[in-house]
């Protein structure tokens, strides 16, 4: 990346902090306090505990996705704000709760493909009512996750530019929806099998391989939220919204970084990671290399290239500033990839770093807090 590249994002940085915190975190904030008072109400005590559960851990994906939220014209920011923060809570809810099935049915889960139905539902044209439980019978949930896609659906509905990003976006959830089913039913998915996401999420024929194909596409929840936050825009046109869901695809991909964190537990536990595709550090590091270096090339291409740049550092930054990330395996690979990236990379670490010093501060006061209120519940 060069200076003039890292310049441009570090002041798309600025902008997005201008305008984050006093017209976007607020309402995240009170989306998710409603989410959460929703999810309450959920008659089925798994589901219930699933969905409070996903909302307390996985609060930071939903606040760094709608940084995306920042690019729309301030008129529709807050029906964008409410559309991404929708999709997140949904899709991190299906991706937890079919986690949970599969954890306690001890087989694979292959046939559970209607939840993620609820990705490609929530961004069609004219969604219907459908059971998307009904893979996992006796279950209730109140209409949680109708109500998160119909939040989606009708958000959408009101961005000007939603004809353009349609198609895109379609396709796009699709690809997540198969690449996650994927993903879960079979620890060693076959080529022919990521092959077919290219094809079934129009992709084109993107040089990216196997597990890089299989990662971007289970984490192309994000090219959905740049799309959102496009259709925000009159000006965006299809091939605009085609090369946002390129280059996101690519930092969709980098998410795979993630299974290094957590490389030696999952080993332990004989868990599935995306690091076991590869013959050694030395090839994830060259394979990862090129998956940055490539979305660096097409983030610098789009319109607003500082902020999508500011994406593609942060989401690099989130993994790379864990204390795992200097294992002996780990390091290389981060290396690698972070070497694209500088000289952004470099306060972007720093701002990561600090965030999970004061998480790990902030966890260690509140966790007597919270048990109070969970036996309180009780």
């Amino acid at each position: 990346m060069t200076r003039a590249r890292a310049a441009r994002a570090i002041a798309a940085l600025a902008i997005a902090n201008a305008r984050y915190w006093p017209t976007v975190a607020p309402l995240v904030r009170a989306q998710l306090k409603d989410w959460e008072a929703r999810a309450r109400l959920i008659p089925d005590p798994s589901l219930r505990a699933c969905a409070i559960e996903q909302l307390r851990t996985e609060r930071f994906n939903v606040e760094l996705a709608a940084t995306l939220a920042t690019l729309a014209p301030r008129a529709a920011r807050a029906t964008v704000t409410r559309a991404i923060v929708a999709l997140q809570v949904m899709y991190d809810y299906v991706d937890t709760l079919t986690e949970q099935a599969q954890q306690a049915a001890q087989r694979s889960t292959r046939d559970r493909h209607s939840l993620y139905e609820a990705l490609p539902d929530a961004v069609a044209k004219s969604p219907r009512p459908k059971d998307h439980y009904r893979d996992l019978p006796n279950l209730g949930d109140g209409g949680y996750l109708q109500g998160l896609l119909d939040t989606v659906a009708q958000s959408l509905a009101r961005l000007p530019a939603i004809e353009a990003i349609h198609e895109v976006a379609r396709r796009g959830a699709a690809r997540c929806a198969a690449a996650q089913a994927l993903s879960h039913a079979s620890k060693h998915p076959s080529t022919a099998e990521v092959e077919r996401l290219a094809a079934a999420g129009g992709e084109g024929g993107a040089p990216l391989q196997g597990p890089e194909l299989l990662a971007g596409a289970a984490a192309s929840v994000l090219a959905l939220h740049a799309l959102i936050a496009a259709a925000a825009d009159t000006r965006t046109t299809r091939s605009e919204a085609q090369r946002i869901d390129a280059a996101y695809l690519r930092i969709a991909a980098l998410t795979m970084l993630d299974s290094l964190i957590d490389r030696e537990r999952d080993r332990a536990t004989g868990q599935w990671g995306y690091a076991e595709c590869y013959e050694s550090a030395g090839q994830m590091a060259a394979r990862l290399a090129r998956v940055a270096r490539e979305a660096t090339a097409m983030a610098g291409k789009l319109r607003h290239a500082g902020h999508h740049a500011m994406t593609l550092a942060g989401v690099v930054a989130y993994y790379a500033s864990a204390a795992p990330a200097r294992e002996p395996f780990a390091r290389p690979v981060f290396c690698g990839v972070c070497a694209q990236l500088r000289p952004l990379i470099v306060p972007t670490l720093a701002v990561m770093r600090g965030w999970r010093l004061a998480k790990s501060a902030h966890r260690r006061v509140a966790r007597p807090n919270r048990a109070r209120a969970d036996r309180a519940l009780l």
